[in-house]
């Protein structure tokens, strides 16, 4: 077995053993743990997200957030308000009356169904990290977080130039869960900008 695949079983079987669905919660946790994504956060949206992992972390660390939950696939028992489906599918006003207000944080895990076409899976993925933040730009409050899953290539650099207007800060960091082979980063956006302060 190679060190890679080790890892990656360390982490899933470490996943497993504090109750969370996926590894992918450690992601979450580094992330969270080195920008406070979740310090003073009381509404959170979570763009795709079954299996559950990350709104049952941000359920823990914030026992009263109100967490909205959107996925294509059903999540039965989910531990917030869960909305089955695109995220296409729901206006932002059915959002906001569920959260209460406007969102602190977006999350977004999204992807595509992986083919082995490197570029053709980077565009579907760049795709789906556009969706997640044209609609997070409308759901956040100002000083609002957005954490979304980028599939870097050829064309990440023009996304992450696209997102960084809005926001006083914007990090790619790639989590050490993060299997070792994976072309996958998150872009941490921090400090939402008001709607009247987007020129710089």
């Amino acid at each position: 077995m190679g060190r890679h695949k080790r890892l990656s079983d360390n982490w899933t079987k470490r996943a497993k053993e504090k109750g969370y669905a996926a590894r992918s919660v450690f992601k979450l946790e580094e992330l969270d743990g080195r920008f406070a994504i979740l310090q003073k956060a009381q509404r959170v949206v979570d763009f795709g997200c079954a299996p559950g992992s990350w709104s049952r972390y941000v359920k823990k660390k914030k026992p009263k957030v109100t967490l909205v939950g959107i996925d294509i696939k059903p999540l039965p028992n989910y531990c917030g308000q869960f909305l089955h489906g695109s995220i296409a599918d729901f206006p932002p006003q059915q959002i906001h009356e569920m959260l209460g207000g406007q969102a602190d944080v977006v999350l977004s895990d999204m992807a595509p169904n992986t083919t082995g076409d490197r570029f053709g899976d980077h565009i579907r993925q760049l795709e789906i990290a556009q969706l997640a933040f044209e609609r997070a730009i409308v759901l956040l409050k100002p000083n609002g977080s957005f954490i979304v899953k980028v599939f870097d290539g050829e064309d990440a650099n023009q996304f992450v130039q696209t997102v960084r207007p809005y926001f006083t800060s914007t990090k790619r960091v790639k989590p050490k869960a993060t299997r070792g082979r994976s072309v996958e980063f998150f872009l941490v956006c921090c400090g939402f900008k008001d709607t009247t302060d987007r020129s710089t």
